[in-house]
């Protein structure tokens, strides 16, 4: 396969012939290739399998992580432990090609691997390492782990993102229409392309952005002195960089300037793009910035034969079928918990990537009403959590181990390791309820309830990222009514919410599924039907292209 004047290997839909380089930090596409963190990955692997699906003149640009993540694995006692363990993926093929970029006034060499279509379905991939026996150790291990808690090592692997994939973007002779960042972790790609060029407004027609941080806090900021001294500038001085991006104190704000340099961003849903124009909005420069919700793809991620016989009108079929996926689920509990669930059981998922916003322990605060709820024999309930914690969070992982210790006074409650792309589907297969309770609006998006729709189970979730857009209260999913938030602190937010959780679970959720379960079948299923109307993921790519590429 030539790589010089490289062209997608299968013929462009002419809506969609615009040529796109997608730059992302990871890409979640299948369970082989461990190259991803959490719902940004989840992400850019549904809008890759789209983009082929839809047959898109789209490239993806990212990164070979040589330890991934990390691995989940635990401790004597069942707790946390993280654990580095190298990955092996035959299935890629090298590219042949190798150049050298500047990391500290530093040539390090990069190569490119390829994800060919044909493995998984997807619109073409490249990743880049620098894991090579040309380059020194240190500027090996810039590839060894995604987010690296190490700042210059993640400031070094922002610069192999955005400098080391606009260059691979020459190099392949591919000459994009548009260059899409997903979050700014490639935002060094405007400097590169700034020198390129020659002025700023032929980057600004360009580049477009998505943002997923919906506060100020959560973007990425470096000091603007490191960033100079690890080469991110691509050569500038400082002056001349602060002329350009606006940036005025010592703090290198990657998403300010990525909303400065690009012509059009996007939030990722309607409620996440009205927070980013109110944030971003007292900032000067700041280009327009519309919605395009989130979307998974169905393909992927939903079960067809529940899709199958919902359409058939099949209940019985449907009721065997969604037993069977529970108690399939239920294996993985037995085998990693030592405990048996029931599948008859109203059966609770909570599992997501672990941060403090997203609460996962929020359920279990009160602790009489919690004790009630899994002892009681008319209703019975059974919790599932999963989902791994940042390795260096360790507050995340204190709420992780704290469930872990809760789960041994239980036979009813679980906690499982290993959350990636098998475990995800197989615990949306399990859900009854897909539990989300994220402080609102923190949650930029939060997608995973999107999948566990498309394998019937109802969604249960604050009113926050894309649920706004999506339930309908006791028709297709439960919302907790939202309060006047801005009006209270922490700790009265979460009390409000908690209160409001066990309401909605006792009064409305367990009488439904134990002594309505057709109507809770139907909102199962009204769920299914319109998550796959208005959540799929090649409705999303489209209007990538429709509103952001244009």
């Amino acid at each position: 396969m030539s790589f010089t004047n490289y062209q997608v290997p299968y013929p462009v839909d002419e809506r969609y012939s615009k040529k796109v380089a997608y730059f992302s930090m990871e890409f979640a596409i299948h369970q082989p290739l461990k190259i991803y963190s959490g719902g940004l990955g989840f992400l850019s692997g549904s809008h890759l399998r789209s983009a082929y699906e839809l047959r898109q003149n789209m490239i993806g640009i990212g990164i070979l992580w040589k330890y991934g993540y990390y691995d989940q694995t635990r401790n004597q006692d069942q707790t946390l432990q993280v654990t580095w363990m190298e990955k092996i993926y035959s299935f890629l093929e090298d590219t042949g090609i190798k150049f050298q970029i500047m990391i500290h006034d530093h040539p390090v060499w990069v190569k490119a691997m390829y994800l060919n279509p044909q493995t998984f379905k997807t619109a073409p991939l490249f990743l880049l390492s620098t894991d090579l026996p040309e380059n020194d150790y240190v500027s090996q291990t810039i590839t060894h782990r995604l987010y690296d808690a190490n700042v210059a090592t993640k400031v070094a692997q922002f610069i192999l993102l955005g400098v080391g994939g606009a260059k691979l973007v020459d190099e392949l002779g591919f000459d994009p229409d548009r260059y899409h960042l997903n979050e700014a972790h490639g935002v060094s790609s405007v400097f590169y392309l700034y020198k390129k060029f020659g002025n700023v407004e032929e980057v600004k027609k360009r580049l477009v952005f998505t943002t997923h941080t919906p506060e100020e806090a959560g973007n990425e900021k470096h000091d603007i002195h490191l960033c100079e001294k690890m080469s991110y500038f691509c050569g500038l001085g400082l002056d001349e960089v602060r002329k350009l991006t606006g940036i005025e104190d010592d703090q290198f704000n990657h998403s300010l300037v990525a909303l400065r340099f690009a012509h059009i961003a996007n939030g990722v849903s309607a409620l996440h793009g009205k927070v980013s124009r109110v944030m971003w909005g007292k900032y000067s420069g700041v280009c327009p910035i519309i919605s395009i919700t989130n979307a998974q793809n169905w393909k992927y991620w939903a079960d067809k034969q529940l899709y199958k016989y919902m359409e058939d009108g099949n209940d019985h079929l449907w009721d065997d079928r969604k037993t069977y996926l529970k108690r399939r689920a239920f294996e993985l509990v037995a085998d990693q918990t030592g405990k048996l669930f029931d599948p008859r059981a109203l059966t609770i998922v909570w599992a997501r990537r672990f941060a403090g916003y997203k609460r996962a322990e929020l359920i279990t605060r009160d602790k009489e009403r919690f004790e009630k709820l899994m002892a009681d024999l008319k209703y019975p309930v059974q919790i599932i959590w999963a989902g791994k914690p940042y390795p260096m969070d360790y507050p995340a992982i204190n709420d992780f181990n704290y469930l872990v210790n809760l789960s041994h006074h239980y036979k009813n409650v679980s906690v499982l390791i290993g959350y990636e792309l098998t475990l995800s589907k197989r615990l949306k297969q399990a859900a009854d309820v897909w539990l989300n309770n994220p402080r609102v609006p923190r949650e930029a998006s939060g997608t995973s309830g999107m999948t566990a729709a498309m394998n019937g189970a109802v969604n249960f979730s604050t009113n926050d990222g894309w649920i706004p857009e999506f339930i309908d209260q006791g028709n297709n999913g439960f919302v907790v009514p939202e309060a006047d938030y801005a009006a209270m602190n922490v700790q009265q937010q979460d009390q409000y919410d908690l209160d409001k959780l066990y309401e909605i679970l006792e009064g409305d959720i367990l009488p439904l599924y134990y002594e309505n379960y057709d109507t809770w079948r139907q909102i199962a299923q009204n769920g299914m039907r319109d998550v796959r109307f208005q959540f799929e993921s090649g409705r999303m790519a489209a209007e990538y292209y429709d509103l952001l590429y244009k």
